[in-house]
């Protein structure tokens, strides 16, 4: 695949994702920093550090880790509306 094709987290954007297993709960994110293989969001006034994983043109993390219910956050996608 083409390096240039794959959506990227970027600094200042806000993502957000429902639970899998509570539809009213929503997981809020803000990407506060990045470097090629980690990405920093700030959730609730603290900031935390994940890895970057790429699938399919897009870089994705699982900001909680990796469980069978754990929210995915994908580039490009699922953007708060500004």
């Amino acid at each position: 695949m083409n390096e240039a094709a794959i959506a990227t987290f970027k600094v200042g954007e806000k993502y957000e994702t429902r639970s899998h297993g509570d539809y009213d709960c929503i997981f809020r994110f803000e990407v506060v920093a990045r470097t090629a293989k980690f990405v920093t969001f700030a959730q609730y006034g603290k900031t935390f550090r994940v890895g970057i994983k790429i699938h399919d043109g897009y870089e994705y993390v699982l900001p909680y880790g990796a469980y069978s219910l754990a929210p995915i956050l994908r580039a490009g996608a699922k953007l708060v509306a500004a």
